[in-house]
């Protein structure tokens, strides 16, 4: 397995799916987004959403959730000749959108379209993986997209 299959770039993998329910939105909203269309069901039927919706950045790290887990089930299997990449610090994430709301009860599905790196020239056998982050409610609509970021130690394997 070379770091090109590895990566698969240009291709959009599924992470996972989760459906968010009524008290996980209410509990990360208390925590991280108390906002009343996120914590109180009477107060989000009279909203502009008309429901109760996570707030966006809990969808977002549900995305990262996933993301990780693939990440390390693929660190797990990997065949290829010397270690496996090894995933360092993230610069961050632009062009962040949340198109829709995600209603309690909505089943989302993410994925990450890894797009292209370069190596780093200030940290020898470091590459820097640009991807696509997506999600995508149980009718296919378009939740949440964002461009991201990360440092991956890939050591002397060609990319």
């Amino acid at each position: 397995m070379s770091l090109n299959e590895f990566f698969d770039f240009g291709v959009s993998r599924t992470l996972g799916a989760h459906s968010f329910q009524a008290g996980e939105i209410k509990a990360f909203a208390a925590k991280f987004d108390p906002q009343p269309f996120h914590m109180d069901e009477d107060a989000a039927r009279n909203s502009v959403f008309g429901g109760l919706c996570a707030s966006g950045w809990h969808t977002a790290s549900m995305w990262m959730r996933f993301n990780a887990q693939d990440r390390d089930a693929a660190i797990a299997s990997w065949k290829g000749k010397g270690p496996a990449p090894e995933f360092g610090p993230s610069p961050g994430f632009r062009n962040l959108k949340w198109l829709r709301p995600v209603y309690a009860g909505q089943t989302i599905t993410f994925t990450r379209t890894d797009l292209g790196h370069r190596p780093l020239a200030s940290r020898p056998g470091w590459i820097l993986l640009n991807a696509r982050g997506e999600a995508f409610d149980d009718k296919g609509t378009k939740v949440l997209e964002f461009d991201n970021a990360v440092l991956v130690k890939v050591g002397e394997q060609p990319v």
